[in-house]
Formats: C-alpha cells, sequence, structure tokens
C-alpha cells in the first residue's frame, strides 16, 4: 500500500511537469489540526511567482478531485532555494562535493544531526564526510537534508 506521500507525488508530478517545470520533491507535514503540502518546483530559467501560482492552482484543482487529505490544508509551491533540500538518489549524485546538513529519523552512532560533505552515494546510501570520518547513511533513514549554501 502506498504511503500518503507517495501519492500526494502521484498527484502533484505530473502537473508540474505538465507544465514544464521540474517536480523537484514534496514534504508532507500534518500535526494536529494543521496540515502542510509543500512542493518544490525547478526550472532551468529559474522559478517565477506565475510558475508557482500555476502549480498551485492546478495542483489545488487535483487534490480537490481526489481529495487525498481528509480536512483543511495549507498549500505552498516554491523554488529549491540555494539551500534545497534534497529528496532522490539523483539529486544526492548531482551534489556530490557539496556540503549538506541532514537530519536522521533515528539516531546513528547517537546522534541524529550531521553536516558534512556528500563524498559519493553506494546503492540507496549516501557517503557522508564528517570531519575525518565517513558515514554511510541509508537514504530512507534520512527525514530532511539541505544542501548548505556557499557564499
Amino acid at each position: 500500500m502506498a504511503s500518503k506521500l507517495e501519492i500526494l507525488e502521484e498527484l502533484v508530478k505530473p502537473v508540474s511537469e505538465g507544465l514544464g517545470l521540474e517536480f523537484w520533491g514534496i514534504e508532507y507535514m500534518s500535526q494536529g489540526r494543521h496540515t502542510l503540502l509543500r512542493i518544490y518546483i525547478d526550472s532551468t530559467e529559474g522559478v517565477t511567482l506565475e510558475h508557482c501560482e500555476a502549480v498551485s492552482r492546478q495542483v489545488s484543482a487535483v487534490l480537490d478531485v481526489e481529495d487525498p487529505i481528509a480536512g483543511e490544508y495549507t498549500l505552498e509551491v516554491s523554488s529549491p532555494g540555494m539551500d534545497r533540500p534534497l529528496f532522490t538518489v539523483e539529486q544526492y549524485k548531482a551534489y556530490i562535493g557539496q556540503a549538506v546538513s541532514l537530519r536522521l529519523r533515528v539516531p546513528y552512532d547517537g546522534r541524529r544531526k550531521f553536516q558534512g560533505v556528500i563524498n559519493g552515494v553506494e546503492a540507496d546510501d549516501v557517503v557522508l564526510l564528517v570531519e575525518d570520518h565517513e558515514y554511510l547513511l541509508p537514504i530512507d533513514s534520512i527525514e530532511k537534508a539541505n544542501i548548505v549554501p556557499r557564499f
């Protein structure tokens, strides 16, 4: 059985791609009566407010028909930004050599938060270099990961 996140992604991804945009990822957070659905889109030309509005309108229509979220929710559509979140194996591969800050679902080696450099990807595991130690972290165990922007 598909998870709520997988169901939402199946509904949202074709909408953004149909508008000529790259579907970057999705966050779904439900805390009591407050539910947030955040959709990240990207484009080689950059993401404009008009892109976000178009995706928002069309996704709202699809969600109204399919009704995958019970009750009220807040819908946000955004570009990934400079501190872009990472969701897929391909995204981790594209940012090898970049600094990343990540949080695990459960502690590993007594900690949940790591900041280091992506040294590689092996199957579904991220190789993260933290100071002088390499960690092999399964992507499924990563709750949230963001690129650390360089200025």
